[in-house]
C-alpha cells in the first residue's frame, strides 16, 4: 500500500511516552525524520493521574513537531491488554472466525462485549493452527484514546507493544536464522518476544524498572521520586562475587538491589524458556537482544551474558532506518534500543506486516467506516444537488412559460373584463326591475288564482245532485276558521284576524307562532240520490284530488229524512296556495 508522506508512531508507555516522525525514502526504506521521548512521573500514587499526564505530553510532542491533524499509530503497554497464544485444530478458513470467536469468549476473562479484541494466525503445523489473541477493556481503551484524539491527532492503529516490536525485531534482523530473544525491559514490565522464522510467542513478566525503584524506596526509606533519582544516579547491576565492591556503601546497596532484582527476573526467564520449548515446541533460543528503558542500566548486558551463556546484544531499532538529517545521530544511537516499538508502528503505514494487530475503539471503527463511505456520500449529495438544480431549471423555465402564456391570456382576458362589467351592470339593471314589477306580477297572478279556483270547483263539481250556495275565504289555525271576510259588509276582518304573511307558489311565505292555513269555506245543498249523503263524500274527494288543494274537510252534512227535497252541507277546503286579502 502507497506510505502517507509523514508516518507518526505514539508509543504509550507506563512512564515514558515517545513520538516519532518517519518517512518513506525513494529507495521504498524507512526514514526517521524526529523523535521524543517524554519521562512520567513514575510513582505509583500518582497512577491516578497518568492518562492526565500522557495527554499533556503528547499535546506538547504534538505541537513541537506540528502535527495536527495528522493521523497516528500508537500502540498499548503489555500490562494493560490480556494476551493469549492458542492453538486450535485447522478447519476450513470460512469457520476460522467461527471458531476463533469461541475461544475468544472462553479465554478473556470480561464479558465479550466489554472488551476490544483482535487476533492473528501465527503459523504453526499444518494439523493445528496457533492465534494470538489480544483484548483491552473497552472503558480503558476510550480513556487511552482519548488522550491521542484531543491532543489533536487522529488515530489509525492502536498496536500492542510486543507486536509492535517484534514487527521492528523482524524488519531490522530478517537476515537471523534459528531462535532470538528479545527481553523488553520496561518499567512495569518486561516482555520476551520468543522470534522464529515461522513462529513468534510472547509473555509478559511483572518485574521492571519500577521493580528496582520500589526495593530502593523501602530499603532507603525514602519516597518513590527520589528512589527512582537514586537508581539513575547511582545505579548498576552488581557483577557478584568475583569483583570488588563500591567504596560508597549507597551506591553497592543499590547496585545489590538492582542485582536481586535482576536475578528474580533471569528466574522467570528461564521458567519462560522451559516453558516456551516444552509447551509452544520452540527451540532453543541462540540469541539475546535487550530492549527497553531499563537495560541503559550499567553492566546490564553483561548480567543477562553471565546468566543466559549465550551472546547477548542491544536490540538495534534503527538497522535498517535511515536517519534524517535533522536527527542527532549521537541521541539516536543512544534511544536506538528504545525505539522499537515507534519503528514497529511506522511499518503498519508503510507496507504488510508480520504481526497486524489493530484494535481501534468503536468510535474510531465507525469513522473510518464513514470516512470510507464518504466519497459515495458526497457523490450521492452531489446527485441530489444536481438533481434539484434540474428541477430548479425545469420549474425556473415552466415559470417563463407560464409567464408567457399568461401575459397573452391577459391580453385576451382585459376585453372579456370589459364584458363582464358590462353583463353585472345589466344584470344588476334586471335584478331592480324585477324587483320593481314583483308586485305586479304577484297581483296579476293572485288576480287569475280566483279564476283558477272557481274553474277548479267548477270541475270538480259533480253533475248533479251537489249545488255550491255559498263560499268564502278562511284562515285556519287549529281548529278554528275564521272568516277573511264579513259575510254582511263585505269587508275584511282586519282588526280580528291579523294579515297573513306572505306566500308563495310552495306554501305560507312566513310563519308566526301558530301556523295559519288558507282555504275555503263551501255551503251546498245537495238532492236524494241512489247513494244518498255519499254524492257529499265523492264531491270532497274530487276536490283533494285537485293540484290546488291540500286538504277537504266535510264540516256538517245533514242526513236524509225522506222529507225533505235538499239537505245542507258544509266543506272546508284547505288550499296550497294562500289567498291574498284585497
Amino acid at each position: 500500500m502507497a506510505a502517507p508522506n509523514r508516518i507518526i508512531s505514539l508509543n504509550l508507555g507506563m512512564q515514558t511516552v515517545g513520538m516519532a516522525e518517519f518517512r518513506t525514502s525513494s529507495t521504498g526504506g524507512l526514514v526517521l525524520n524526529s523523535f521524543k521521548l517524554t519521562e512520567l512521573l513514575a510513582d505509583p500514587s500518582a497512577e491516578a493521574s497518568r492518562i492526565a499526564q500522557m495527554k499533556i505530553a503528547i499535546q506538547e510532542m504534538g505541537d513541537a513537531y506540528k502535527l495536527k491533524g495528522l493521523r497516528v499509530n500508537y500502540s498499548i503497554p503489555a500490562q494493560s491488554v490480556f494476551t493469549r497464544f492458542v492453538k486450535l485444530p485447522a478447519v476450513g478458513a470460512e469457520k476460522v472466525d467461527q471458531i476463533i470467536t469461541f475461544e475468544a469468549q472462553q479465554n478473556v476473562p470480561f464479558p465479550i462485549d466489554e472488551v476490544v479484541w483482535d487476533y492473528q494466525l501465527v503459523g504453526g503445523q499444518p494439523e493445528k493452527l496457533e492465534v494470538v489473541l489480544v483484548a483491552i477493556k473497552a472503558d480503558l481503551l476510550d480513556d487511552l484514546n482519548n488522550a491521542v484524539e484531543d491532543s489533536g491527532l487522529k488515530t489509525n492503529v492502536v498496536d500492542v507493544a510486543p507486536m509492535a516490536l517484534y514487527n521492528a525485531f523482524r524488519y531490522n534482523y530478517s537476515d537471523m536464522s534459528g531462535c532470538s530473544l528479545l527481553i523488553d525491559i520496561g518499567s512495569r514490565t518486561t516482555n520476551l518476544i520468543f522470534v522464529e522464522p515461522n513462529k513468534v510467542f510472547s509473555r509478559s513478566i511483572p518485574i521492571g524498572g519500577s521493580t528496582i525503584s520500589a526495593a530502593i524506596a523501602k530499603d532507603f526509606n525514602e519516597p518513590f521520586g527520589a528512589s527512582e533519582e537514586r537508581k539513575r544516579a547511582l545505579g548498576f547491576v552488581s557483577l557478584g562475587g568475583a569483583y570488588a565492591e563500591p567504596s560508597d556503601p549507597d551506591v553497592a546497596r543499590v547496585s545489590k538491589m538492582i542485582r536481586n532484582s535482576m536475578t528474580r527476573l533471569h528466574a522467570e526467564i528461564s521458567r519462560s524458556i522451559s516453558f516456551y520449548r516444552s509447551q509452544q515446541g520452540g527451540s532453543q533460543p541462540a540469541r539475546v537482544f535487550l530492549a527497553g528503558g531499563s537495560v541503559s542500566l550499567p553492566y546490564m548486558r553483561e548480567f543477562f551474558a553471565e546468566k543466559l551463556q549465550m551472546p547477548i546484544e542491544f536490540f538495534n531499532a534503527l538497522r535498517n532506518v535511515a536517519v534524517g538529517n535533522d536527527v542527532n545521530l549521537e541521541e539516536a544511537g543512544k534511544s536506538a534500543h528504545v525505539l522499537g516499538e515507534l519503528v514497529g508502528l511506522s511499518l503498519r503505514s508503510m507496507s504488510e506486516c508480520p504481526m497486524e494487530l489493530n484494535l481501534q475503539p468503536a468510535s474510531v471503527v465507525k469513522a473510518h467506516k464513514l470516512a470510507q463511505k464518504r466519497p459515495y456520500i458526497v457523490l450521492a449529495g452531489l446527485c441530489v444537488l444536481l438533481s434539484l438544480a434540474g428541477w430548479w431549471l425545469y420549474f425556473q423555465r415552466a415559470t417563463q412559460v407560464e409567464s408567457a402564456v399568461i401575459g397573452e391570456l391577459q391580453q385576451k382576458i382585459a376585453p372579456l373584463k370589459q364584458k363582464e362589467t358590462q353583463f353585472q351592470n345589466t344584470r344588476k339593471e334586471i335584478q331592480a326591475a324585477q324587483a320593481t314589477a314583483a308586485p305586479f306580477i304577484e297581483a296579476v297572478n293572485e288576480r287569475g288564482y280566483w279564476v283558477a279556483i272557481l274553474d277548479e270547483l267548477n270541475a270538480r263539481l259533480p253533475e248533479r245532485y251537489v249545488w255550491i250556495t255559498q263560499f268564502e275565504p278562511i284562515t285556519i289555525s287549529g281548529d278554528k276558521a275564521t272568516p277573511l271576510m264579513s259575510a254582511e259588509t263585505g269587508a275584511t276582518h282586519s282588526a280580528e284576524i291579523p294579515t297573513p304573511p306572505p306566500v308563495g307558489p310552495g306554501g305560507p311565505r312566513g310563519q308566526g307562532e301558530a301556523r295559519q292555513i288558507f282555504g275555503l269555506r263551501l255551503h251546498g245543498l245537495y238532492l236524494e240520490s241512489p247513494t244518498e249523503a255519499g254524492v257529499v263524500d265523492q264531491f270532497a274527494k274530487n276536490l283533494e284530488d285537485s293540484p290546488l288543494v291540500s286538504k277537504v274537510t266535510v264540516v256538517t252534512r245533514a242526513t236524509p229524512t225522506q222529507t225533505e227535497w235538499a239537505y245542507d252541507y258544509e266543506l272546508q277546503v284547505e288550499l296550497k296556495t294562500a289567498i291574498k286579502p284585497q
